[in-house]
């Protein structure tokens, strides 16, 4: 039997939602110089890098690109950033996921950047599946998606054709 995927969000969209969430960014960081945005590897990294272009072309705020590099098999495995700690020290951090599944992955971030003392710490998701397995929310969302536990969204970057399917 051959899967049929349902296009949830298409480029338009997509772009529509980000552009939205870089405004909710802005204006949560009006009085800040610089926001570091942290993205989760693969996905929520090309999220990031789509956030603060955006971000940059509707604020005067700088945005400084992280990658977040997690295990998602085993997320208790150390994590590691493609930033220095004292390099978000007291600053203004979004971390960054292109889907919120079980929360699972958005938690052991969260907790990784929780070690650092932060003026302020908010979460974005393109996609959020209210599936959750910890109290984690996303503060910035997409769209918010009930799906039944069998349901997988998959978020494709693609030049000139990003979009989100329910598979």
């Amino acid at each position: 039997m051959q899967e049929i995927n349902t296009v949830i969000l298409d480029k338009t969209q997509i772009a529509h939602k980000i552009k939205r969430i870089a405004y909710q960014i802005y204006e949560t960081n009006v009085d800040e110089k610089e926001v570091v945005i942290a993205g989760i590897v693969n996905n929520g990294f090309l999220f990031a890098k789509k956030l603060k272009t955006e971000l940059e072309k509707i604020s005067p705020i700088k945005a400084v690109l992280c990658e977040v590099i997690v295990d998602k098999k085993d997320p208790t495995n150390p994590i590691t950033t493609s930033l220095k700690k004292e390099d978000y020290t007291n600053k203004s951090l979004l971390l960054v996921d292109d889907v919120l599944h079980s929360g699972t992955t958005l938690i052991y971030g969260v907790k990784h950047f929780l070690e650092v003392p932060l003026k302020q710490f908010k979460t974005a998701v393109l996609v959020d599946r209210n599936h959750k397995k910890f109290p984690i929310k996303a503060d910035f969302k997409g769209i918010s998606l009930s799906t039944s536990l069998n349901e997988n969204v998959t978020v494709i970057f693609e030049k000139n054709n990003d979009r989100a399917v329910l598979e």
